[in-house]
């Protein structure tokens, strides 16, 4: 029994080793198999890139060749600007040396002419200098006659005033007296009754306000506009004139008041008729 045992084993480890020999044989096979079959897929792979690269390749090359002739064209278009700017700049340079000649011929005609002009304006302005001196001394003796004259007739017009005061010193005291002098005829005479007021009264070409009045006094306080300045008078005594200059040639106004009463004052304003021979100040234009 033992020794069919035995045989029995190695039988079986025999078929086991024959089984595992097959089986390894099949697998193997199946792995080449496989192994073939990635080669091959590789392989085609291989070629087909190899094709797109040598496709790629001559587009490249074809690309690198129109290139090459476009830097050729640039290459003889900036040769021959070059050629064009050396021209003209030669050009410009020999435009630029007879603009230069041109402009110094010009310099030197300008020169001598302007030393030219010089010489006959010194002459001109020396015999003018001498022509003006002679003015200037007749003009001198011209003022001073002009001077006199205007002296000789301000002190005719203050002689000519003093006797028109002197003549018509007589004031009004009343109405009736202030008639007496407009018929005489030698002066303007607007006679007033101003009240006490914040508006002045006007009279001719001047304004009055009557500020106070003290009838117990007999004196008044007035406040005149005159050529829009202001003139105040105070503390005047009734039937005592009060002269002012009125306008730019100064003539000789006259106020008197004849009657002073509670709040107000009457009397009247005289002023020359012939407004020329009155005046007092310059009448003629500097």
């Amino acid at each position: 029994m033992t020794n069919r045992n035995k045989v029995l084993s190695v039988v079986a480890a025999v078929i086991a080793l024959v089984g595992f020999q097959g089986w390894a044989f099949v697998s193997t096979r199946s792995a080449m198999n496989a192994l073939e079959n990635e080669i091959q897929k590789v392989q085609a792979t291989s070629v087909a890139q190899a094709s797109q690269v040598s496709s790629d390749l001559g587009v490249i090359t074809n690309r690198m060749g129109v290139t090459a002739q476009e830097l050729d064209a640039a290459r003889s278009a900036a040769a021959q600007f070059k050629e064009e700017e050396a021209r003209t700049a030669a050009r410009l340079r020999n435009e630029l040396a007879q603009h230069s000649k041109a402009v110094d011929t010009l310099r030197e005609e300008s020169t001598t002419k302007l030393a030219e002009v010089q010489e006959q304006a010194t002459t001109q302005i020396g015999a003018v200098s001498g022509q003006i001196g002679a003015v200037s001394g007749e003009v001198q003796t011209v003022r001073g006659d002009l001077d006199t004259t205007k002296q000789d007739l301000a002190a005719s017009r203050r002689e000519m005033g003093d006797m028109r005061d002197s003549l018509g010193r007589e004031i009004a005291r009343n109405s009736d007296q202030l008639g007496e002098l407009r018929r005489r005829g030698e002066r303007n005479y607007y006679e007033f009754n101003i009240p006490k007021a914040k508006a002045a009264s006007r009279l001719a070409d001047i304004q009055v306000l009557l500020k106070k009045a003290d009838a117990k006094k007999q004196r008044y306080d007035v406040e005149m506009l005159i050529d829009d300045s202001r003139v105040e008078k105070k503390n005047q005594l009734v039937n005592e004139p009060v002269t002012f200059l009125v306008g730019r040639d100064h003539l000789r106004y006259e106020l008197v008041v004849y009657a002073v009463d509670k709040d107000r004052i009457r009397g009247y304003v005289s002023t020359p008729k012939d407004k020329v021979l009155s005046a007092e100040g310059p009448t003629l234009k500097q």
